[in-house]
């Protein structure tokens, strides 16, 4: 569970701010929206398979050509 306490003279903005921060770094968002729907176990392999080669294409553009 994300909380936040709130001390006397803290400002309500900054609490807002800091849930929401809180709630991004632990990844609830993330997982509830990974879990929203079911998908197929052979789906869930090819959107990974998928997602792997996405990440070393992105790899090998940032990586400074060999000389």
């Amino acid at each position: 569970m994300t909380e936040v306490t709130i001390r006397d003279g803290d400002r309500l903005e900054s609490a807002i701010k800091a849930f929401k921060r809180k709630v991004l770094r632990s990844g609830i968002l993330k997982d509830l929206r990974k879990k929203r729907y079911y998908v197929k176990p052979s789906t869930a392999k090819r959107l990974k398979a998928a997602a792997a080669r996405r990440r070393r294409r992105a790899d090998l553009r940032r990586r400074p050509p060999r000389t």
